[in-house]
């Protein structure tokens, strides 16, 4: 039987696609969450947003703006990392690209599946997105250049299939052009907001893009260790080295990353700024304390670079181990970044009475569920991807 399906499966290079036990079971377990994820917010749609999520008129985003800012800021960061070796000819990199690509789209989507369902009339924004253009909104073009990204991620990526490199590299230079705009545009819907001093700053583009970067690297170094080692395979040289070339670009980026965090904390103490000062202490010594400390910096930073700059970036077990550590920090960020902006009461420093000094928020199941679901989503579209195209392979073995 494992004789029959090894020669249905696609094989390349004399190593064949892994059709294990295990695999099988992975698939399937990360089927069941993403469907479990899509029931729960179809529930949520049916029930209404208000009995199914723990948003309100205070806290309107969550988690799952959180968890949908974490996957499209890991597709951007895919994109621009692969763009470097096969739209801008930087040879090192170019094994990596095929894999960066899929999973580029696969995020996305996956973020798209998690909007959708915070979204309570999700099905309206393609109709008025076109019926009802509003070029003066962030969150219009937002909608808008995700949507041309994806369009052009995926004609990508079926170029880059059928070997017609040259104009695959066309279309991944509008993918970066429009991956670039709609994420700095992101940073723009968060830095734009003058009544939320945490968030307001023409900092935030430029951090939404840096970030990104920095989240790409750990996810190419991710998916491609698993991707491997999910099929058994040992790397070639060349793929090798691109991952070691990745690592020394994401530690760099790491250490941008800290000044920027850095300077966000100092710029929110340093004269006690209303508004900010309160959400940079919950941060520092309060109830986002462990968020921050344990999961923004340890986890999201300081291991990372600690981890790559120990084995000098050589070392693909160490670096895939710096790669997990910073994929759940960056989680942390996001969600960070997202709620932390938003518990410091308006006209706190009035001293409104009954006015608490933190709104209090806690994911519900269902939010909790969906963002699972998003996950799930991610993992399978891997799991198939490796499957259906190959492992990716883009060089000899």
């Amino acid at each position: 039987m494992k004789n029959l399906l090894a020669s249905i499966l696609p094989q390349e290079g004399g190593l064949e696609v892994s059709t294990s036990r295990g695999y099988n079971l992975a698939v399937v377990v990360s089927g069941l969450f993403a469907a479990a994820g899509i029931a729960f917010g179809l529930h949520a749609l049916l029930i209404g947003h208000e009995h199914a999520y723990n948003n309100t008129r205070e806290m309107p985003w969550g988690l799952l703006i959180a968890a949908y800012v974490f996957f499209v800021v890991t597709s951007t960061g895919l994109c621009l990392v692969s763009s470097i070796g096969h739209v801008f000819n930087v040879e090192v990199l170019k094994p990596i690209a095929k894999r960066s690509v899929f999973m580029a789209i696969v995020s996305i989507v996956a973020g798209f599946l998690i909007i959708g369902f915070e979204i309570e009339n999700s099905w309206r924004m393609p109709i008025y997105n076109m019926i009802s253009a509003n070029p003066t909104s962030n969150i219009w073009w937002m909608g808008t250049l995700y949507g041309a990204y994806l369009f052009f991620m995926a004609i990508e990526f079926a170029l880059l299939q059928m070997g017609k490199h040259k104009q695959a590299g066309i279309l991944g230079l509008l993918g970066v052009i429009s991956g670039i705009a709609a994420h700095s545009n992101l940073g723009a819907v968060f830095g734009l907001l003058g009544g939320r001093e945490f968030w307001h700053g023409p900092y935030m583009p430029i951090y939404f893009i840096t970030s990104a970067m920095m989240s790409g690297c750990a996810a190419v170094i991710f998916f491609t260790w698993i991707g491997y080692k999910a099929n058994g395979w040992k790397m070639s040289e060349p793929l090798e080295n691109a991952l070691f070339t990745t690592a020394k670009l994401g530690a760099t980026l790491t250490v941008v990353i800290m000044f920027f965090t850095t300077w966000k904390m100092i710029s929110g103490i340093s004269g006690h700024p209303p508004g900010k000062y309160e959400a940079v202490m919950a941060l520092i010594n309060g109830p986002y304390a462990v968020n921050f400390w344990a999961g923004e910096v340890m986890l999201g930073m300081v291991i990372p670079f600690t981890l790559i700059m120990s084995v000098k970036a050589k070392n693909i077990p160490v670096l895939f181990l710096a790669s997990v550590s910073a994929v759940i920090g960056i989680f942390f960020m996001r969600y960070d970044l997202v709620v932390v902006g938003q518990i410091v009461p308006h006209f706190h420093e009035y001293g409104v009475i009954d006015m608490p000094e933190y709104f209090p928020y806690v994911p519900s199941f269902h939010e909790i569920m969906v963002t699972l679901g998003g996950i799930g989503l991610c993992v399978m579209g891997f799991l198939m991807g490796e499957r259906l195209f190959k492992g990716h392979l883009s060089e000899d073995h």
